[in-house]
């Protein structure tokens, strides 16, 4: 079985979030980047779909040389190989014109994603791939596996669950439940160094969309406490404060 994993070069969760050039770009001196979480997920099941020989997991990134550190450690983690689209991800419709080109080249059986990037949130990349590839395109997914020509896939719904039955190939993008995040191991760290880590050319995209500006939230206000038995006092601060009621 061919697997890719398409992941993503996102900041740590507990960086600041500041703007250049007219609030319109993410300023990403001095910010921590990591593999993106909901991409671990996938990038672990993928290797146990194949753990034992039964197959190979590549991983695809969009991005510059500086993702390069993040691509190694899913290399450390367990993927095979490795492809790089030389290229600032400028939006969702760019990566995903990015990796079905590449997909549409080597015939995966498997592709997946992350739910979402935890950056932007998104969770388009999935869906947008699946229509390029014209293959079944999985939402949010917390159960996967493969049984010969096909696979059986979880979604939680609204009061229960909904089981599926697709067909190879398609993507799916993964959430919580689908695996547990591998930690690379020093074995693993090793042999990263040597994995082959292919540098492609991106492809021509029109660009259709432009960022105008980014806002941060307003920053939070003072905490009120109210004490349990100031019922009326609670309403009319919700009413005249808040404005939610």
């Amino acid at each position: 079985m061919k697997i890719l994993v398409c992941i993503s070069n996102v900041p740590d969760t507990t960086t600041k979030i500041t703007f250049t050039s007219n609030n319109t770009q993410f300023n990403a001196a001095g910010v921590q980047f990591i593999l993106n979480p909901y991409d671990e997920i996938a990038l672990a099941r993928a290797i146990e779909l194949t753990d034992g020989g039964n197959g190979t997991v590549t991983v695809i990134n969009v991005g510059d040389v500086g993702t390069e550190p993040t691509i190694r450690k899913a290399l450390a983690i367990g993927a095979t190989d490795a492809v790089r689209v030389n290229a600032v991800a400028h939006d969702a419709w760019f990566v995903a014109k990015q990796i079905a080109e590449y997909a549409k080249a080597n015939a995966f059986d498997l592709i997946l994603t992350g739910r979402e990037s935890i950056d932007y949130n998104g969770s388009k990349v999935a869906a947008m791939v699946g229509e390029l590839l014209d293959i079944p395109s999985v939402s949010i997914i917390k159960k996967l596996d493969i049984s010969g020509s096909h696979a059986t896939v979880e979604r939680e719904i609204e009061g229960g669950k909904e089981i599926l039955s697709i067909p190879l190939p398609f993507i799916a993008g993964t959430a919580e439940g689908v695996a547990e995040p591998k930690i690379p191991n020093m074995r693993g760290i090793m042999s990263a160094r040597t994995k082959p880590l292919q540098v492609i050319e991106p492809v021509d995209v029109a660009l259709n969309l432009e960022v105008t500006a980014y806002e941060t939230p307003a920053p939070r206000g003072q905490v009120k406490l109210v004490s349990a038995d100031e019922t009326a006092k609670l309403v009319d601060l919700l009413h005249t404060e808040a404005k939610v009621i």
